[in-house]
């Protein structure tokens, strides 16, 4: 059974779900910084998914990175898995901008977070709804 990682639950916004993977908005408002996580039990390394797996977690996270740089301005988009502090399997979509707080350095522990106000999710969310199609299901809020 799939259970999200405390460290996920506790750090992100539960966006929604695409056919594999949910979709989490971290508590960073200093960037657009998604996650993806497949939605499989006890997962920590991409070549632990079957192929199928494989190439559907590429498929979202291709198709995330291509609809956030449009509709978030995007000057670079940065897609990594690392796994470091959080060993489930996931991967981070994060839109880059050369005016942003830690530019051009990565943003892992380069500024404090600041939270989003009810009104930023709000945008981000709509956002969201603006590009994703029939394949996202969005969280109740």
């Amino acid at each position: 059974m799939f259970d999200l990682d405390p460290r996920l639950q506790e750090d992100t916004y539960v966006l929604g779900d695409f056919p594999l993977c949910r979709l989490l908005l971290s508590k960073d408002a200093n960037y657009p910084w998604f996650i993806l996580v497949p939605r499989r039990a006890d997962i920590s390394e991409l070549f632990q998914l079957d192929d199928s797996d494989q190439a559907q977690l590429w498929k979202e996270t291709t198709a995330l990175a291509e609809n956030l740089k449009d509709s978030f301005a995007a000057d670079k988009m940065n897609v990594a898995t690392l796994g470091n502090v959080v060993s489930q399997l996931h991967m981070h979509v994060i839109v880059r901008r050369c005016n942003d707080p830690a530019w051009p350095a990565p943003v892992w522990g380069n500024k404090p977070a600041t939270s989003y106000t009810a009104e930023q999710l709000a945008d981000v969310r709509k956002r969201l709804a603006t590009v994703l199609d029939d394949n996202f299901t969005f969280a109740e809020v």
